[in-house]
């Protein structure tokens, strides 16, 4: 056995010693070096680098739910009438890349939005998302209106050396509904525009841009007066969803020095000039200042083809002359931690003529249309058009508008903070647009019919004309407040509140709720045969609850 035993060892280690030998012959493999992700500090937290390349990269996102409550005081016909409750949930995913260059940062910075709502418009579906494209509607029998997914490039920009370029928000906008849930008072608040701007910094804070911005999201229509244009193929309560063409009549031949014959401008909006935007800012420890002015081009098309209608010999009536408006805004935020750590307060004024998105007086309705409903069964519309064609000129004639709003954050505790906030604006139009587009009314509208709907001024002297909501002057007033809680980093659990009171700066207006049918009775308010139910002002209340995780 010994033997035995010996002999094998012997032969093991024989092939060991020859094993180790050929081995020695063949190519070694050396592993692949294991590509880390690093830390990337230059940029603050979060960042790494991305594996191969000296870009730092940041990822981020958000999760929210929202319900809310709004009174509605209508069942009438009409989508979202009768709705009082609303829930969404949304998502929000944010890339952030930034390169250090010998021109200094280069930045790459793209976020989507999306979300699922439904429920009353304010907080389970936009109109103002639907009409820009950035949301679309359920349609079954019961959803249209009330259902509604959403999805939107809320940013995709880069910036390089003072440059900024891509989809960003507005250099107009100052506060920008930063302490509030629901965005309920007026102002600017262009979260999502393609723009084109340079930055100029000068030191302690102070910096200036110029911004070429595009002016489809500025836009809000030139009045017409048709209630169902040509082109439109949607259900006639949301005709603006679908809106081809708006015919605005305008008078093109007299008889006897009285105009007789009209035909129609479509005041469809063309694509041509950009808004121009410039922004003085100061940023330092106590707080930020900034004023901004902006320009907005307003224009329509010739007066249609054709003979027209009516009689009299025809005239010609000269285009319709493109118009700029514009706007300005002061913005001052004071940070106050003699208060309280984190505490700060928001002042805000903007005026414009023909740029009333650019003042906000329709931030929480939307706007996109000539008219909408602040408020579920509102009994009369704001009409928000930035200007009115004049029948006898053919020429634009551009409203007024003006907002004011403050707001105070203060924190009672680390996790316990509110807000408090509130606004008030006026929106006008000159008496002599009203009263021009009164005087086309019986040419169009004969034997005292009423093809404008909703829409008719009337004529000018007559009592219908005294009660109707076309093109009337209006004023807003919000105020409201919020409790939020955060009980670990990054997640906000919250309830906030605001009133909203809309109403007329003078005189009454037919209350379309109480008498929904008056439009199609001219002749007997007229007459005095018919009188119809009239407000001066509405309101209501709304409650809104969410629940945030940002990471």
């Amino acid at each position: 056995m010994t033997l035995l035993r010996s002999s094998l060892l012997g032969s093991a280690a024989a092939f060991a010693v020859m094993g180790a030998a050929h081995a020695a012959d063949l190519p070694v493999k050396k592993a692949v070096p294991i590509e880390y992700v690093r830390v990337c500090g230059a940029y603050g937290a979060g960042f790494f680098y991305i594996p191969g390349t000296d870009t730092c990269l940041r990822i981020s996102g958000r999760a929210r739910f929202e319900g809310g409550y709004q009174a509605s005081y209508s069942r009438q016909n009409g989508t979202g009438n009768g709705d009082t409750s609303g829930y969404q949930g949304r998502m929000r995913i944010n890339l952030d890349a930034r390169t250090q260059t010998g021109y200094g940062t280069l930045r790459a910075f793209v976020r989507l939005d999306a979300g699922a709502r439904t429920g009353y418009a304010g907080i389970g579906q936009s109109g103002t998302q639907q009409r820009i494209g950035q949301a679309y509607p359920g349609l079954g029998i019961d959803s249209y209106g009330r259902d509604q997914q959403f999805a939107n490039v809320d940013k995709a920009f880069i910036q390089f050396a003072g440059l900024t370029a891509g989809r960003a928000s507005s250099f107009f906008d100052f506060y920008a509904h930063d302490f509030e849930l629901g965005g309920g008072t007026l102002g600017s608040d262009i979260a999502s525009t393609n723009l084109l701007a340079y930055t100029v910094t000068a030191g302690n804070g102070l910096s200036a841009t110029l911004s070429i911005e595009d002016p489809v999201f500025r836009r809000t229509p030139i009045f017409s007066p048709t209630v169902n244009p040509a082109g439109v193929t949607v259900n006639t309560n949301l005709a603006n969803f679908a809106q081809s063409n708006a015919p605005v009549p305008v008078f093109i031949g007299y008889t006897n020095g009285v105009p007789s014959r009209y035909g129609f401008v479509d005041a469809i909006q063309r694509e041509r000039l950009p808004d121009f935007v410039g922004a003085l800012r100061l940023d330092q420890a106590w707080g930020s200042a900034q004023l901004s002015a902006a320009s907005h081009e307003l224009n329509v098309g010739n007066v249609g083809n054709g003979a027209g209608t009516g009689s009299g010999s025809n005239l010609s009536l000269p285009h319709t002359n493109s118009v700029l408006g514009w706007a300005v805004q002061g913005g001052l935020k004071v940070n106050a931690p003699f208060v309280a750590p984190g505490d700060a307060l928001y002042l805000q004024g903007a005026y414009g003529e023909g740029a009333q998105l650019f003042t906000g007086y329709s931030a929480y309705s939307g706007s996109y249309t000539q008219s909408t409903a602040t408020i579920q069964g509102q009994k009369f519309a704001q009409y928000f058009a930035d200007a009115t064609i004049n029948p006898f000129t053919g020429q634009l004639q551009t409203s007024q508008s003006f907002t004011a709003t403050a707001a105070y954050l203060h924190y009672w505790s680390p996790e316990w903070r509110s807000a408090f906030f509130g606004s008030y604006g006026e929106q006008s139009f000159s008496q002599g647009a009203r009263r021009a587009q009164g005087a086309i009314f019986n040419l169009v509208n004969p034997n005292g019919a009423n093809a404008f709907g909703s829409n008719a001024v009337g004529v000018p002297g007559t009592r219908f004309y005294q009660l109707s909501q076309a093109l009337r002057d209006t004023y807003q007033f919000v105020a409201g407040g919020s409790v939020i809680w955060s009980p670990v980093k990054d997640l906000d659990i919250g309830v906030e509140a605001f009133y909203t009171q809309i109403g007329l700066k003078n005189g009454r207006a037919i209350d379309t709720d109480k008498s929904p049918t008056a439009y199609s009775n001219v002749a007997g308010i007229n007459n005095g045969t018919f009188v119809p139910r009239t407000a001066t002002q509405d309101s209501a209340s709304m409650v809104r609850v969410r629940v945030q995780r940002d990471f």
